[in-house]
């Protein structure tokens, strides 16, 4: 009975952890994740199920790298990457990852808005700036007081996104044999390696590594000696449950479309979803868009938490949330009134995405394998080892799409 009973405390004590890991998670499901799975699985089937099962794999030792750097240090990732560099490679650095923050921002503004002009016929433009608003009024849910509402909030929607986008594998279930086959690596032409791309970019997201240092630093504080494993116990649980629910959803949307999709035309996100309705009926063509709306509105909310991040870290200062906000929803706002293609935008924002990530992954991986830093539980090699090859497979395919798009 006593040994039960501290069971059941330690499982108490471990879900007291959770959380953090899931509010990052909100990147992993954004909507341009779902133009890229249902875009890969639309025109080639089960062809692109590996990138998605390898990314997610990835994600999941990138973002553990990112908590524990967070844990340990009491910094978030920007801030140690200023730290540790003189101030114009500081600023050159924030530029570079204030576009990773443009991007991230297109993608959920205008997944958003897709979702508002598919359930309710509002046009395109108006959907954006209800979209901004709304995030924005999210936003002011973050504080170190109120971290745990805005993680329960943003957790909600998670479940909301869940519920939309796996629905139709319950009415037209994906083929084994080929869901299989799509485990094996292969390509198909440029076309397939760009969407390759994407859906890396969509999957391992910068802002999301430079987001989870210090989502944990909010919720934890700083390690000491005397809780540094036990705290980090946790943090591996919160990481893996994440993970395995973002990579679940991604894998289910891609399904959906490969099995759903696949032989008809498909122009954008409102084609999918009305031969989705077509061929699984409105009821699932509706929950899809809902899952569409919530994925845009919490991504965009999470993407602008980072942004601000990424700000305070290297350029040491805090900057009002309506500057910020606009800074990096502006720029959607004007592309989508210029009457740009939204999903060419959310691929297209998917790509410049994949190229932020080494610049997010080479510090945090040079980080974590500092000793003096992580002293208190110090990196293994084989796990430093592991992740440079994480990098360089990142690395290796962004090259691949430049060498096959100039030879065509």
């Amino acid at each position: 009975m006593l040994v039960q009973r501290e069971r059941i405390e330690r499982l108490r004590a471990g879900s007291r952890l959770l959380g953090p890991a899931f509010v990052a998670a909100v990147a992993y499901v954004d909507p341009g994740n779902v133009a890229t799975n249902t875009a890969a699985g639309a025109s080639y089937g089960y062809l692109l199920l590996w990138v998605l099962v390898g990314a997610t794999l990835m994600a999941g030792l990138v973002q553990y790298l990112s908590a524990k750097v967070g844990w340990l240090t009491g910094r978030s990732l920007p801030a140690l990457v200023g730290e540790r560099n003189r101030p114009w490679l500081r600023r050159a650095f924030w530029v570079q990852a204030e576009i990773v923050a443009v991007a991230t921002d297109l993608a959920e503004i205008v997944g958003g808005s897709l979702a508002l002009n598919l359930l309710f016929g509002i046009p395109v433009v108006v959907g954006a700036v209800i979209t901004t608003a709304v995030s924005t009024a999210l936003l002011l849910l973050q504080s170190r007081r109120r971290q745990k509402t805005f993680e329960r909030v943003v957790t909600g929607m998670l479940a909301v996104v869940a519920v939309g986008f796996l629905a139709g594998l319950f009415l037209d279930p994906p083929d084994p044999v080929g869901a299989l086959n799509g485990l094996v690596p292969r390509l198909a032409g440029p076309d397939s390696a760009l969407l390759a791309v994407g859906m890396l970019g969509a999957t391992v997201m910068p802002h999301a590594v430079y987001l989870h240092s210090a989502l944990v630093g909010d919720r934890h504080g700083r390690a000491r000696s005397d809780d540094a494993h036990s705290v980090l116990r946790g943090v591996r649980l919160d990481v893996t449950l994440a993970m395995v629910f973002a990579g679940a959803v991604n894998i289910g949307m891609l399904l959906v479309a490969a099995s759903t999709l696949n032989g008809l035309e498909i122009d954008g996100l409102p084609d999918a979803v009305a031969g989705i309705g077509d061929r699984l009926g409105s009821g699932v063509a509706t929950l899809f868009a809902l899952g569409l709306l919530a994925s845009g509105l919490a991504s965009t909310s999470v993407g602008g938490y980072a942004g601000a991040v990424i700000t305070e870290g290297l350029l040491h200062r805090r900057i009002p949330l309506l500057v910020r906000r606009l800074m990096t929803a502006g720029p959607a706002l004007v592309l989508l009134a210029l009457g740009l293609d939204p999903t060419g935008l959310l691929i297209g924002s998917q790509v410049v995405l994949s190229f932020g990530i080494p610049f997010a992954l080479v510090p945090l991986v040079r980080i974590a394998a500092d000793h003096d830093l992580m002293r208190l539980a110090p990196t293994g090699r084989q796990v430093i080892r592991l992740a440079w090859l994480v990098v360089g497979i990142v690395v290796a395919l962004n090259l691949s799409l430049v060498v096959l798009t100039v030879l065509g």
